[in-house]
């Protein structure tokens, strides 16, 4: 048998968002919605509330049960759940052909249209249904499966994006930046290479609370995994550069901006020849050159480069080596292998000077973004509510995928309201039965109930956690907090 689903936000979809109290003095520039919670059977939310410090509140909610179960579904030649009809309908024929038994439904469905990629149609191929305590059984027709050259997996159904019951399990941080008078920071912890627990960073910045950041480099080397996978800036100072057209948040005293940003790097000899450097504390392409911070924590690759050494202070050239060493404190490296190292060899020799300048560009706008002491900016995520609308940027961010756009998952967001309230958003996932996670459709309506106007999906799954007060408060998928690349800390000062 057949079915097809069509899953998304349509453009009828109306969402409620609360109006915010008014109060006798200075009202609340963020307070928890009284409507209905936007998912499931829409009805008002269990919650609890804990005052964290003047100004910030934290909300535990809760909604929903569970009515799915599980299936099993065959992967497709490439290994993923979801291919085009053809391919779908091929499987199929190749589990009846097995011998098995099993009788196995091609189902298509509609990966939702977002803000810069089409709606798009897939297949998957599904065999038998078992209820929430029968997953043993499902694990047995993997094993058949698997036995006859064919590769499946159990997969329970609130995970998919179609409609649900839920149940879901939110933490929900509220900073009211006219009662709170600490500041918010982006932090990439002891190093930029290295990746460490957000509870970790939180405890080393001294923050009340955290959250974890965006994306991370998990496809470099193992001791470079904690580069971010976009733009960082932490004091002022480019420890990422931004990769265009990516949303950020920006972070400065007790406000936050969400945008979508570029950066350049130039570096300018003291003879005042220019040159583009293509990128900042990362693994170095062929012909590249990378600027290294003392902030890197590594040392550089031993690629047979060349590198120069730069009083970070004075930008006097200290001395020229070959590539592959630590980068001192109070200096920066420029590296470069191939026309890059012929540039160094032209242009920055021992005792000159060299100097980088550094632009962020913020692309809403067109103006640069001041990279002042107490500027802080952290990339890496995908863009979901724009000027209070539904506006999910996926693809520019490299997560137009099913798996990224409509099945569910644990989600870390972060949003700011119109009077500028900050709102930091955990929903817990990949637990059946517990608590099922958000589709980013499904989490942009979260966002936007819980009065965002600009909202942003930080980096999910595994990764995502909250701290509060030292506490991992949310419960971590993998069981345990993960190691990620970045983090935002509220900071009691």
């Amino acid at each position: 048998m057949s079915r097809r689903l069509i899953v998304g936000l349509s453009a009828a979809t109306t969402l409620v968002v609360a109006a915010v109290p008014a109060a006798s003095a200075s009202p609340a520039s963020v307070s928890f919605p009284s409507g209905k919670f936007p998912l499931g059977n829409r009805v008002t939310p269990a919650r609890t509330q804990m005052a964290v410090a003047p100004g910030i509140d934290l909300f535990r909610v809760k909604q929903g049960k569970a009515t799915e179960g599980y299936t099993v579904t065959v992967l497709m030649p490439n290994g993923n759940a979801e291919g085009s009809v053809a391919a779908a309908q091929a499987k199929a024929a190749e589990v009846e052909a097995a011998g098995l038994g099993l009788v196995p439904s091609v189902q298509t469905f509609v990966r939702p249209a977002v803000a810069d990629d089409p709606a798009r149609e897939y297949a998957t191929v599904r065999v038998g249904l078992w209820t929430l305590k029968q997953k043993a059984k499902a694990d047995k027709v993997v094993k058949q499966l698997k036995e006859a050259g064919i590769r499946a997996k159990t997969d329970y159904l609130g995970d998919d994006g179609f409609e649900t019951t839920g149940p879901w399990d939110m933490r929900v941080l509220m900073v009211d930046p006219r009662v709170f008078r600490g500041s918010y920071a982006a932090t990439l912890g002891k190093s930029v290479a290295k990746r460490e627990t957000t509870s970790s960073m939180a405890k080393l910045a001294k923050g009340v609370a955290a959250i974890n950041g965006g994306f991370f480099n998990i496809h470099t080397a193992k001791n470079l995994q904690g580069d971010p996978t976009g733009i960082s800036v932490v004091r002022g100072k480019l420890l990422s550069e931004a990769v265009e057209g990516r949303s950020a948040v920006i972070l400065k005293g007790r406000s936050a901006r969400i945008t979508e940003l570029s950066s350049t790097v130039t570096a300018v000899s003291g003879a005042g020849a220019r040159t583009p450097v293509q990128g900042v504390n990362r693994a170095a392409l062929p012909d590249e050159l990378v600027a290294y911070t003392e902030e890197f924590g590594q040392k550089t690759a031993a690629d047979g480069g060349t590198e120069v050494v730069v009083d970070a202070a004075s930008g006097i050239i200290l001395r020229t080596r070959a590539a592959g060493a630590a980068v001192p404190r109070g200096t920066w490296v420029l590296h470069g292998t191939g026309v890059a190292a012929e540039w160094l060899a032209a242009y920055a020799t021992d005792g000159g000077k060299l100097t980088l300048q550094t632009r962020v560009i913020d692309l809403r706008t067109g103006k640069a973004v001041p990279l002042t002491p107490d500027t802080h900016v952290m990339g890496g995520g995908v863009g979901l509510v724009r000027n209070g609308k539904v506006h999910i940027n996926a693809k520019v961010n490299g997560h137009a995928s099913v798996n990224m756009v409509l099945r569910r998952h644990p989600r870390t967001l972060l949003g700011v309201t119109k009077s500028g309230g900050l709102i930091l958003a955990t929903v817990d996932g990949r637990k059946p039965g517990i608590t099922v996670g958000a589709s980013m459709t499904e989490a942009a309506q979260l966002m936007r109930w819980l009065g965002a106007k600009q909202a942003i999906s930080l980096d999910g799954g595994g990764s995502t956690a909250m701290v509060v007060r030292g506490k991992v408060v949310n419960m971590p998928s993998d069981g345990s907090e993960r190691a990620v690349g970045d983090a935002l800390v509220i900071l009691p000062r």
